[in-house]
């Protein structure tokens, strides 16, 4: 649906529940009279960015409420247009009744999701990564998602897409003006090959925060996996912080994926307790076998959880359980020695995944020993040594995270990564892949093939700044937008 710049829109801008203060945004040409139509205490012309004490009526004069009234002049407004917002008393009620009454006025109507934010970027107060970072921030769950979004918010990722889309344009203009004006513009496509190289290097590069960008919004998924009792539902426990799932001497008594959330160094993290994987399982506990490895395939990292006594032929036999998923590999239940193992049982098998914070507990649980028919070894025939860990003591659990972290992340904070998208990336690999054309056309065909595949490589990072973007897409990204943002 299509925004009419002169239509005046109003929507609550805080959430319809009980609370101290409750706000009511109004934005377009007829902002300032609806606004003092309910306070009508407020001077005719009232001093922009001002709080004025005001007492808000309803049609026959009567009192409502006592509270706020600002006012935001354009195109000085978050906006561009006149804004005004009345900050009442947090009564669901009362914002209705407020709500009601600004919509007696025929110039107002309700604001569609996201329509307030859509007008700021159509009256060019923010690009479109801001806009979309607007809602990446009220979506946030993590420090990390917060703080990436908060970054988008104030250009980071723009100023990115700037410093790429500038030099875009100008090689553009450059190759158009040698193709219509050659004799004004002659030398300007002399250098135009390693420029498109230089470009299509730094579109490449944005292109791969993709995967960190994801983990930021989404959280991370790890996985525990491996043989049963290797003290995976015990370490499951002591990450989450408390008894989860289930432990008992009986082999296999994790039959279905258990899930908690948590949150490391400010990433979000989700973890799962799922049936370990052996030979022979009863009907039931097969089910959750097949469930695990549907898990495996799906996570972000395996943490492959072995008992002390395996073996380097067991390791990489469980390591391709994985499949194409990467492993960390950790020796289970280091509290417990070698030979002692096969007389110490827990069952299960546990994911990790990153979101809500986890501090160790003891678990509660008894070591367990291995089980698959695989075969036992002592830990010094493996080719080099494991990390050692204990969800009964805590031992090495630390460690753990930190390496989980690292495998996911690779180095730095989550905090740092420019928050590219599954959209922003899919419109980069079109600009990488244009010109990756761009950059052979230079040395094997025409200065019209080679303008024309900087013109697509311009038109696709034109949708990640908003330069060139449809209605449809803005309705799209619009559209996860709460009302009232």
């Amino acid at each position: 649906m299509t925004t009419l710049p002169s239509a005046t829109i109003v929507a609550l801008a805080t959430a319809p529940a009980t609370g101290a203060v409750g706000i009511l945004r109004v934005s377009g040409p007829a902002a300032l009279e609806v606004g003092r139509a309910l306070a009508p205490g407020v001077p005719e012309v009232p001093t922009p960015r001002h709080a004025y004490l005001a007492t808000f009526v309803d049609a026959a004069g009567g009192v409502l409420d006592e509270g706020l009234f600002l006012y935001f002049r354009a195109p000085q407004s978050f906006t561009g247009e006149d804004v005004v917002e009345l900050q009442a008393h947090g009564s669901p009620r009362l914002l209705r009744l407020l709500l009601a009454r600004t919509l007696e006025d025929a110039r107002v109507r309700p604001a569609l999701p996201g329509e307030f934010t859509r007008r700021a970027f159509l009256n060019g107060r923010i690009d479109l990564t801001r806009a979309e970072a607007v809602a990446d921030l009220v979506a946030a769950d993590s420090e990390a998602a917060v703080r990436a979004a908060a970054a988008g918010l104030s250009g980071v990722l723009a100023e990115r897409i700037r410093a790429l889309e500038e030099p875009l344009r100008a090689l553009h203009a450059d190759l158009e003006g040698v193709l219509n004006f050659p004799d004004e513009a002659e030398g300007a496509d002399e250098d135009a090959g390693p420029r498109v190289a230089v470009l299509r290097t730094e579109a490449e590069a944005l292109r791969a925060e993709v995967g960190r960008g994801r983990l930021v919004r989404q959280g991370a998924r790890v996985a525990l996996y491996g043989p049963v009792n290797a003290g995976k539902s015990t370490l499951f426990n002591r990450l989450v912080g408390e008894d989860r799932a289930l432990v008992d001497a009986e082999p296999g008594t994790t039959r279905d994926a258990l899930e908690a959330r948590a949150e490391w160094d400010g990433l979000g993290v989700t973890l799962y307790d799922t049936a370990g994987l052996r030979e022979a399982p009863g009907r039931v506990e097969a089910l959750g076998i097949a469930r695990t490895r549907d898990l495996l395939a799906a996570v972000d990292l395996a943490v492959l959880v072995l008992a002390p006594e395996a073996s380097g032929e067991e390791t990489t036999s469980w390591m391709h359980e994985a499949g194409a998923t990467p492993v960390l590999v950790v020796t289970g239940k280091c509290d417990v020695a070698p030979g002692l193992a096969s007389n110490a049982r827990e069952g299960g098998t546990a994911f990790i995944a990153v979101t809500a914070s986890a501090s160790p507990s003891s678990g509660g649980a008894v070591p367990d020993a291995p089980s698959l028919g695989l075969g036992a070894a002592s830990e010094a025939s493996l080719p080099s040594p494991r990390p050692r860990v204990s969800g009964l003591t805590g031992e090495g659990v630390e460690g753990l995270r930190t390496s989980v972290l690292a495998r996911l992340w690779g180095g730095g904070t989550p905090s740092a990564v420019a928050l590219v998208s599954e959209r922003h990336a899919d419109a980069l690999r079109r600009t990488a892949e244009a010109l990756g054309r761009a950059e052979e056309a230079s040395r094997v065909s025409t200065l019209e093939v080679l303008s024309g595949e900087v013109g697509l490589a311009l038109e696709a990072l034109g949708e990640v700044s908003g330069t060139s973007v449809s209605e449809a897409l803005l309705d799209t990204l619009f559209q996860r937008f709460c009302i009232g943002k």
